[in-house]
């Protein structure tokens, strides 16, 4: 075997430098052949049976990890188990059956035209497609008794390399054994890479050409980077090393402030009480993002009344006292709603989602609404609500009055669409506040599919185009009396880039629990002028790269803390 060392370079999703034996994700479940005809003995409705009960089966066993995950993890296995029981998709297979064919071919050929469909609209939808043949998979090996697909088992920790990970794998990834994550697809902004920052796993996607390493291979994967490199020498050791014993960092102690006395507020995003509860643990100062979305995934129907004051309570009684930035129901696109969306829209990233699904099934928001202020009036959260998909001011306004009109003193929106940003002066005149979406503003405007490893470095917030979105928001909100703007997207999680928000003008951060610390130690090592200094190299350079290479080279206080 040759011990020549080969380098892979993809993007570092998050940090750390860490050397360890690969272990590849198994073979995927072997496909049934097309059309097989009903087994001996069988009719078509004992495999209809058979089809209802294993697909069942895996929604329920996807449900029930969900109950035991918390935040991000939660929220992708409740919409892989809405997926598992996917009362469209279980038809198509049906009719199959009927037709006489077996249960695997049926439910395999009818998930496949779904997935070909999904992967023709692009965007969002492409991105259910790879759920779809995930839920195939795993219902498949339930008809055949088999184990499912999933995280490899070993004694020993390992480094994960797969082409890319199901969003249910994702949310399972146990960092007691996995060292780091290595994909050849996905992005910065997929299910991967979020999982992996909020687990704290050093990760790299996009990472072309390592579907070549072999089990039991001895690699090197530096996070911050963006390389893999295979047969570690010397060298590479020692900044495993150097990273393994790194300066601590300082625990968070419930300030986010600059060297000169300059307060950042540092939020968390959560999606329910639990997440709540433990953000509010690691000194979170307020939710700059509560995600709904919690309490709509894995229904057929709304939830009551009822059912949503207790689900936004528990967040509110976390945090009584403090900020709260509620975000109503961002359906559609990647999370569809049977009771609410249109899932036949030829593009549904450019279509009906958000807010704009007021328009077409009215009603849902102000139930939202009101909800929303009734569990604020029983808890002593200071509770902002804002609305997605805001694209003009008019929208900005309808909206504040929607919030007024349920009660709620406080109404912003999210700035996730390019028009938003420059007309962000307007959107201001209309409501109290605004908060930068990173994630989709940065596909929006880099018109890059965020789940698209070709597409990993258009689709990066360090994106000067993007930065300058940013800078416009911050203006037009200066432009409007001074009204707050806030970042609650995967951007504020990166410590580096956390300074260059700052020095753009954004008052408050929103992360998840596990970036408050790093964020919060890098930031006081600078001052306002040094951030504004940074930001204006950021905005003045050519790509990506280059502006997170000026602006790291200016704060050393990351190798200092691995970050």
């Amino acid at each position: 075997m040759s011990t020549q060392q080969l380098v892979y370079h993809g993007v570092g999703v998050s940090a750390g430098r860490v050397i360890g034996p690969v272990l590849r994700m198994p073979d995927p479940i072997i496909a049934p052949t097309d059309g097989a005809p009903l087994p001996a003995g069988r009719t078509a409705q004992d495999e209809i049976q058979r089809l209802q009960e294993a697909t069942g089966s895996v929604a329920a066993q996807l449900k029930a990890r969900a109950a035991t995950a918390t935040g991000d993890a939660r929220d992708v296995l409740k919409a892989t188990a809405l997926m598992a029981s996917d009362r469209s998709l279980l038809k198509s297979a049906n009719q199959l059956v009927s037709g006489g064919t077996c249960a695997e071919s049926a439910i395999w050929e009818a998930a496949d035209a779904v997935a070909t469909q999904l992967s023709a609209l692009g965007g969002y939808m492409a991105e259910r497609a790879s759920d779809v043949l995930d839920v195939r998979a795993r219902i498949v090996a339930q008809l055949r008794g088999v184990p499912a697909p999933g995280i490899p088992d070993s004694d020993q920790p390992f480094v994960l390399a797969a082409v890319d990970l199901a969003p249910a794998d994702t949310a399972t990834l146990d960092p007691a054994k996995v060292l780091a994550l290595v994909t050849s697809d996905g992005g910065p902004q997929s299910h991967t890479a979020i999982i992996a920052r909020s687990l704290g796993l050093p990760a790299i996607v996009a990472a072309s050409g390592t579907t070549a390493l072999d089990d039991g291979m001895q690699v090197f994967v530096d996070g911050i980077s963006g390389t893999v490199i295979t047969h570690p020498g010397s060298e590479q050791e020692h900044l495993a090393v150097t990273y393994a014993n790194r300066e601590p960092l300082p625990e968070f102690d419930g300030t986010g402030v600059l060297a000169d006395g300059h307060l950042v507020p540092l939020l968390a995003n959560v999606g329910s009480g639990a997440d709540a509860q433990a953000a509010a643990s690691a000194g979170a100062e307020g939710v700059g993002l509560l995600r709904t979305e919690f309490c709509f995934l894995g229904r057929d129907t709304e939830p009551t009344h009822e059912e949503q004051v207790q689900a936004y309570g528990a967040v509110f009684e976390a945090f009584g006292g403090k900020k709260v930035v509620v975000r109503t129901l961002d359906a559609g696109a990647d999370k569809p709603l049977p009771f609410l969306t249109d899932t036949t829209e030829p593009n549904p990233a450019l279509g009906v989602r958000g807010y704009r699904t007021d328009s077409t099934s009215p009603g849902v928001l102000a139930r939202q609404l009101a909800a929303i202020a009734q569990a604020a009036s029983e808890h002593q959260a200071q509770v902002w609500t804002m609305a997605p998909m805001i694209s003009t001011p008019a929208e900005a306004g309808a909206f504040a009055s929607m919030v007024s009109e349920a009660g709620l003193p406080t109404a912003g929106t999210m700035i996730e669409v390019p028009s938003a940003a420059v007309l962000a002066g307007g959107i201001l005149n209309r409501c109290d506040f605004v908060s930068l979406g990173t994630n989709d503003l940065t596909q929006y405007t880099m018109a890059a599919d965020r789940q698209l490893g070709s597409m990993a470095e258009l689709n990066d917030p360090w994106q000067p185009a993007v930065l300058h979105l940013v800078k416009a928001t911050t203006d037009g909100a200066q432009r409007a009396g001074g009204k707050p703007v806030g970042v609650c997207g995967e951007a504020a999680a990166d410590p580096a880039l956390a300074v260059v928000l700052v020095g753009l003008g954004v008052w408050t951060l929103s992360m998840n629990k596990r970036a408050l610390s790093p964020v919060a130690a890098v930031l006081r090592t600078v001052d306002l002028p040094t951030a504004q200094r940074l930001a204006a190299l950021a905005l003045d350079a050519e790509s990506a790269a280059e502006a997170r290479r000026l602006v790291r080279a200016e704060l050393p206080e990351l190798d200092r803390f691995g970050l």
